[in-house]
């Protein structure tokens, strides 16, 4: 069984900051690529930025110069440290990760159960 938690998140000031964490837990061979999606009300879920199993990254536009994703292999673990926060950032952000469990022959993409971040005065 593996499982994705989310933690972080809340509320947040226009121009503030707030880290997200996910840990992937479990029967785990590989975690291959981690990253984060996020969905506001009335629209579509978007990807915000991908982290693959070494060091490459890919961001939304939106997001570029103000998010960073990085990742701790020794815990499974993704960030997403988001700075210069703005009102268009709120929604609910979901981790990822396509994981192979042990046991398996393939990975799966795994999700969190998503946090919610507004950022509002």
């Amino acid at each position: 069984q593996v499982q994705l938690v989310e933690s972080g998140g809340g509320l947040a000031q226009p121009g503030g900051s707030l880290r997200l964490s996910c840990a992937a837990s479990g029967s785990i061979f590989r975690v291959n690529a981690m990253g984060w999606y996020r969905q506001a009300p009335g629209k579509e879920r978007e990807l915000v930025a991908s982290i693959a199993s070494g060091t490459s990254t890919n961001y939304a536009n939106s997001v570029k110069g103000r998010f960073i994703i990085s990742r701790d292999n020794a815990k499974n673990t993704v960030y997403l440290q988001m700075n210069s926060l703005k009102p268009e950032d709120t929604a609910v952000y979901y981790c990822y990760a396509d994981i192979q469990p042990r046991a398996a022959l393939i990975s799966h993409t795994y999700w969190g159960q998503g946090t919610q971040v507004t950022v509002s005065s």
